[in-house]
């Protein structure tokens, strides 16, 4: 090993492509994100949307036990009433995280992954 080599930089998360970054983001609280993207797409997902397909593993295995099992039962959350969002954060340049009413907070959400799961998209397939 050389010198130099212990002193190489650690790998940093594959840059977004300019074209899958948002340009804008509009979080209605009540109905949803709302994402013009750099490339001039648009995009809407509803906030009961976002939240059953949120990407944390607790919400991935309960996705994989739903399409097991359709009668599985639902975890109750923690508000009365109707599901929103409290807020949003930016995490770095690659992803949100939103904090939905019923206590769930751990899903990150990439570009990528909206992107990949844009309500508009699928509706087509």
């Amino acid at each position: 090993m050389h010198a130099d080599e212990s002193h190489a930089p650690q790998e940093q998360p594959p840059a977004t492509p300019a074209a899958l970054a948002p340009a804008h983001l509009d979080l209605d609280r009540e109905k949803g994100l709302g994402i013009t993207w750099a490339d001039g797409r648009e995009s809407f997902y509803p906030i009961a949307y976002l939240r059953r397909r949120s990407p944390s593993a607790d919400a991935k295995v309960l996705r994989e036990e739903m399409a097991r099992n359709p009668l599985t039962v639902l975890p109750a959350g923690r508000s009365n009433g109707p599901l929103t969002a409290l807020g949003a954060e930016l995490v770095g340049n690659y992803a949100v995280r939103i904090r939905f009413s019923d206590g769930h907070s751990t899903g990150i959400y990439s570009w990528t992954y909206l992107r990949s799961i844009d309500p508009a998209l699928e509706a087509r397939t």
